[in-house]
């Protein structure tokens, strides 16, 4: 039986036994807040919505942190029939305005004076748009989410039969959300996406065999700091609510290693570059801890590095590691955590056996903004390092060969009830990847195993072409280069060229640490033209070459000042790089490799 998103959370509120129905922090302190509180301030909220003239069908922009709000706002607008339009917290402000006017939105929410500003020099090119604070009043056009809901209770008091009418006319088909996709090149396109989209995609996640559930962990936390205006989160965070689960919200990554300790909770979805860096973390302080201490540390970590995925841990050198160094480093996580949810990118093979090393179950699934997302997730009773887990239950997936793939690779095409409804006024872009019947071309490369098992291996308009005609998927040797303590980001350059090179970010504190390992201190005044750091780097970089075929293998390289990041135009919202994007900015440089 189809069912609405709304449908799916109020199954869960009866569920809850922590009567917490989640939870932010603001000023160093978790405010939390009652299942029945939140409940009343939806419809609150909702109510004042409709008395700002939202009705069934009309678009919400919603641009905020992850905050009780984000969910709060996204729960009111559906409760209406309306569709929420969420925007990345870091989304540049001229991509705001393209967003809301490409959408018709009626009316805007934002969170803080700080997220506003970005937006702030367009407000006057869109005069009818209607804005909402959720922290105060930031525009003399703005009214503030308190004001808001004052209205709306006044409504619900004088107009009884309003609310639940508008709530009982949602229609599971009902598109739900409209999701800009960052996009490596030009501008967002907007993804419809039903509440079935999305429902169904929580329920077959569930019955999949989540990490967590009700029954086991009823009681416990999550924690949640990847952004909801991401398709990933959100849908996990109606897993959590449906499950009556309380979701405790990090509205910034910097605090993640108090917050989790504080918070201490049982499951929490990341995407690989936060296990990386916390395995770079404890590499570098392992490696550096002084005598008897420090020898047996690294003999625990190493331990924990080579560990097969899905062996069991037998035999009193586990019980040693374990007791003495591996519970300290599962202890960095709060204590409690069941496992883990990797997703939005690759995760490593290392950092799985790592992870799962010390004892915390964790592991990947696969999807896309455009599926809703999950198409793929892992069975927890048998993990397989690399793999991406097997299809979930409705879904059906197949592999198209593709040039430059072998044979046992293809583009990955998927079909199911969680597939989109297509682009957003774009039906050009939308035929481009959805056909007729319904299959969704990901543009993804990846195979399958005898078990069923998918692995990723590339995205299929990243694979770089040698000019030697041999095909290269950049993304596995980047994964290898970042888990280097010396490397914080990489790209590899290629593209009709003869070999294969990169331009690297370095971690600089980590860069010297090793370099003094290795009996020669600088300055960090001394990293960028300094002939020591340059060999170094080179055995880090042949280290990571050893298990390459040759024309994969990185022959040079030069190093950036400057970080990627998002305001530099380098990354998306999700953090994904623009590959177009960095190659034309660095052309000088890059030219500089292939010189003869």
């Amino acid at each position: 039986m189809q069912k609405t998103l709304l449908q799916l959370v109020e199954e869960g509120y009866p569920l809850n036994k922590t009567g917490v129905c989640m939870a932010v922090k603001r000023d160093g302190q978790w405010v939390e807040t009652p299942i029945e509180d939140f409940r009343k301030k939806v419809a609150r909220f909702a109510m004042g919505l409709y008395g700002l003239g939202i009705r069934k069908g009309d678009r919400v922009g919603l641009h905020s942190e992850n905050c009780t709000e984000w969910i709060l706002c996204d729960l009111a607008i559906l409760s209406l029939g309306a569709v929420t339009v969420p925007i990345y917290a870091t989304q540049p402000g001229e991509q705001i305005r393209y967003i809301l006017e490409d959408s018709e939105a009626k009316v805007h929410i934002t969170s803080s004076q700080k997220l506003f500003q970005a937006f702030a020099p367009y407000v006057d090119e869109l005069p009818n748009l209607q804005l909402v604070g959720i922290l105060g009043q930031f525009h003399d056009r703005m009214k503030t989410l308190d004001e808001v809901m004052t209205d709306g209770k006044a409504l619900l008091n004088s107009e009884e039969a309003i609310y639940p009418a508008m709530v009982a006319a949602v229609e599971p088909e009902d598109l739900a959300t409209l999701i800009y996709t960052s996009g490596t090149t030009g501008m967002p396109k907007g993804v419809m996406l039903t509440h079935w989209n999305i429902v169904s995609n929580v329920i077959a996640v569930k019955e999949h065999g989540f990490f967590i559930n009700t029954e086991e962990h009823g009681g416990g936390k999550l924690l949640s700091y990847l952004p909801l205006s991401h398709i990933f989160e959100r849908c996990m965070t109606f897993l959590a609510i449906s499950s009556g689960f309380p979701m405790y919200f990090i509205p910034n990554i910097d605090t993640f290693t108090t917050d989790i300790q504080e918070v201490k909770p049982v499951h929490f979805t990341t995407v690989p570059r936060l296990l990386e860096k916390v395995y770079t973390g404890i590499q570098t302080k392992v490696e550096a801890a002084p005598g008897a201490k420090g020898k047996l540390a690294r003999w625990a970590f190493n331990k924990a590095n080579s560990y097969e995925v899905g062996t069991p841990k037998t035999g009193l050198g586990w019980k040693l590691a374990d007791k003495l160094v591996l519970s300290k480093f599962r202890d960095l996580f709060g204590g409690n955590l069941v496992g883990i949810t990797s997703g939005g990118a690759a995760l490593p093979s290392k950092i799985m056996s790592f992870m799962n090393g010390i004892g915390i179950p964790t592991a990947q699934g696969y999807g896309l903004t455009e599926t809703s997302p999950v198409l793929t997730i892992y069975n927890k009773d048998r993990l397989v390092a690399g793999s991406a887990g097997v299809v979930l239950k409705g879904v059906e997936l197949k592999l198209i060969p593709v040039e430059g793939g072998s044979g046992d690779e293809g583009e990955i095409v998927v079909r199911g009830p969680n597939i989109m409804k297509g682009y957003y006024k774009k039906p050009k872009e939308t035929a481009e990847v959805l056909s007729e019947d319904g299959w969704f071309y990901t543009g993804d490369i990846g195979r399958l195993d005898q078990t069923g098992n998918l692995f990723i291996t590339d995205r299929k308009k990243e694979l770089l072409k040698l000019s030697t005609g041999k095909y290269i998927a950049p993304a596995p040797i980047e994964n290898e280069l970042v888990l280097t303590p010396e490397i914080e980001q990489a790209i590899v350059i290629g593209n009709g060229q003869k070999f294969c090179s990169a331009l690297l970010v370095l971690n600089v504190p980590a860069l010297l640490h090793e370099i003094k390992e290795a009996g020669h201190s600088l300055t960090e005044d001394q990293v960028w033209d300094h002939p020591e750091v340059r060999a170094h780097l080179m055995r880090v970089i042949k280290s990571c070459n050893r298990n390459l075929p040759h024309w994969e293998q990185i022959k040079d390289f030069r190093l950036l000042r400057e970080p990627f990041s998002i305001e530099g135009g380098e990354l998306t919202p999700k953090l994904s790089m623009k590959r177009r994007v960095i190659q034309e900015k660095y052309g000088d440089v890059i030219a500089s490799m292939y010189q003869e």
